[in-house]
């Protein structure tokens, strides 16, 4: 059996993002994919990039990568772009939508967002009809042979991680290892199970939490002197979106 350690949304937050990546060594994990969001919101987009790109197999775009790559007019996003650089923002601009494989007999899918968009967000709490669909086969997913849809589907996008089983096929959220807003703590998940196996073997996934230094990794933007500072170090210390009203 093999394990597959998946995270997303690591925001530029390094200090959050070594003491996951120091999990996954502890734990014997040799695999590891990204489901986006490398960067925005964290004052360290630069080695967040270098960082993933050394260490993931699979990097799948997110909807700040996508927006990231754009030319922009906007002073907080070109903060961020300048620290990125040209080849960076490129590699970003490369990124494919999703990633599909088969682990235990499973049709597995991972994309950041959604089937349809990296800016649609399918939070836990919405309709059947919305999480249903997020199985859907898409232009952007693209289609199987057969044509089946995938018995399981991973993401991240929404910083809050979960598990539900839904008509059969299992939809999981992975969180947030820089930008939790369920709890203020690192989150991921690990997958195990036979790696490129069409046929029903033992399977299992794991959320894992990993506490990291928050004031720390708060202290580091404000060296940085990095726009949004006082809304990121509330997320930071409260895992609370900074567009929740109180």
């Amino acid at each position: 059996m093999q394990k597959i350690a998946v995270l997303s949304d690591i925001h530029g937050n390094i200090p959050a993002l070594q003491a996951v990546l120091d999990d996954i060594q502890l734990r014997g994990i040799q695999t590891i994919y990204c489901l986006g969001d490398l960067v925005g919101k964290g004052p360290q987009p630069a080695e967040s990039v270098d960082r993933i790109r050394e260490a993931c197999e699979v990097v799948v775009m997110g909807n700040w990568d996508h927006l990231m790559a754009k030319p922009n007019l906007d002073e907080d996003l070109l903060w961020h772009q300048r620290k990125l650089g040209d080849d960076r923002l490129q590699w970003l601009a490369s990124l494919p939508f999703s990633y599909d494989f088969t682990m235990s007999g499973k049709r597995i899918r991972l994309f950041h967002a959604s089937p349809v968009s990296v800016y649609t967000r399918v939070q836990p709490w919405d309709s059947m009809e919305s999480r249903l669909a997020m199985f859907d086969n898409t232009e952007l997913t693209g289609s199987p042979a057969d044509g089946a849809i995938p018995d399981m589907v991973g993401y991240g996008d929404i910083h809050n991680a979960y598990m539900q089983n839904l008509k059969g096929r299992t939809l999981f959220n992975v969180g947030s290892v820089g930008n939790p807003l369920d709890m203020p703590l690192a989150s991921y998940a690990v997958l195990e199970g036979t790696l490129g196996s069409e046929h029903a073997a033992p399977f299992s996934i794991q959320q894992i939490r990993v506490p990291y230094d928050i004031e720390y990794a708060i202290r580091l933007a404000e060296q940085e002197a990095m726009p949004q500072l006082e809304p990121y170090s509330r997320e930071l210390r409260t895992a609370r979106y900074r567009g929740l009203k109180d």
